[in-house]
């Protein structure tokens, strides 16, 4: 049997040790043994990206090591990487993370992210979908209305609460309550979790719609202000809702951040500052929804 993760994996670590020289899509399906089209599919298909736009990723991200770690300047790693001026990395830099490399290159250790390792994604549930990446970017603060309650990790107390308080979420239609009271500009919904005590794990949960103007909360619902962060951004593969496969999305995302991205990343959880969910119009797709997961963070000291 043709262990296709293999194969393509294959290519990607050919891709890593290549980054300098001239890559194709042809070139790279030979390495496979499969046609170029086959190649191109499954390599979308597992990784989440056509595989050139992958390419291009990873050449502008050990193009900006070089400039952190080497002292080199962006138009000499433009032209070693393929992007022949300035202005093209520049562009396709600010296209592909939606900042200047000069923004990037203040928020982050040196380090490069590392290549995709398919054995990885497939352990958490992710393949289809890259995580490998996030972006790394400041948010304002920002003000929240919603419903918020207690709960805490001791005894996985909130591995059980937080699922019934989405039902209840749904069930009691909080959510139109919400736009309809709220009127947010921004259809999108916030599930906040708020730091813990941690003498007794106790922390707040909330779920909630941005509050631009709104001030005079009725029962049940309060206002609260999520400050300023600079912080890393996940987003969950495609998956259906159909068998959970949403939520397993989710959770796959949620323990590749813990155990996998945060020990290599030079990062660590910033203290005192809220993590969020963020569910946007791009997760009402029943058969391929995706969320946002917003991670406070600080460099390792």
């Amino acid at each position: 049997m043709v262990d296709y993760i293999q194969l393509i994996q294959n290519s990607i670590d050919y891709i890593e040790e290549n980054l300098k020289e001239e890559l194709s899509v042809d070139k790279l399906s030979e390495l496979t043994g499969f046609s170029s089209y086959h190649y191109y599919r499954l390599f979308n298909a597992y990784v989440g990206m056509p595989v050139m736009q992958y390419v291009r990723r990873r050449r502008m991200l050990h193009g900006i090591s070089d400039v952190v770690n080497k002292g080199k300047k962006i138009i000499d790693v433009a032209m070693q990487y393929g992007f022949n001026t300035h202005s093209g990395f520049s562009k396709a830099f600010n296209k592909e993370y939606g900042c200047s490399p000069s923004q990037y290159i203040e928020n982050i250790n040196g380090s490069i992210p590392k290549k995709i390792d398919l054995m990885v994604l497939k352990k958490y549930n992710l393949l289809k979908g890259i995580v490998m990446e996030p972006k790394i970017t400041t948010k304002l603060s920002f003000r929240i209305a919603g419903y918020e309650f207690e709960t805490s990790f001791e005894s996985q107390r909130n591995e059980r609460e937080i699922p019934a308080f989405w039902e209840r979420f749904e069930i009691e239609n909080w959510e139109d309550k919400l736009y309809e009271e709220v009127k947010p500009s921004v259809h999108g919904e916030y599930a906040v979790c708020f730091p813990p005590n941690m003498e007794t794990g106790k922390f707040q949960y909330l779920l909630g719609v941005t509050a631009e103007a709104y001030d005079r909360p009725s029962e049940n619902i309060i206002i609260t202000e999520i400050p300023e962060a600079l912080y890393a951004v996940f987003t969950t593969p495609p998956a259906p809702y159909e068998n959970r496969e949403f939520s397993k999305a989710i959770q796959g995302t949620w323990n590749y951040i813990m155990y996998e991205w945060f020990p290599n990343s030079g990062y660590e959880i910033a203290p005192g500052k809220p993590d969020f969910e963020y569910y946007d119009e791009r997760c009402h797709n029943p058969l391929s929804s995706v969320m946002d997961i917003y991670i406070p963070i600080v460099k390792k000291q």
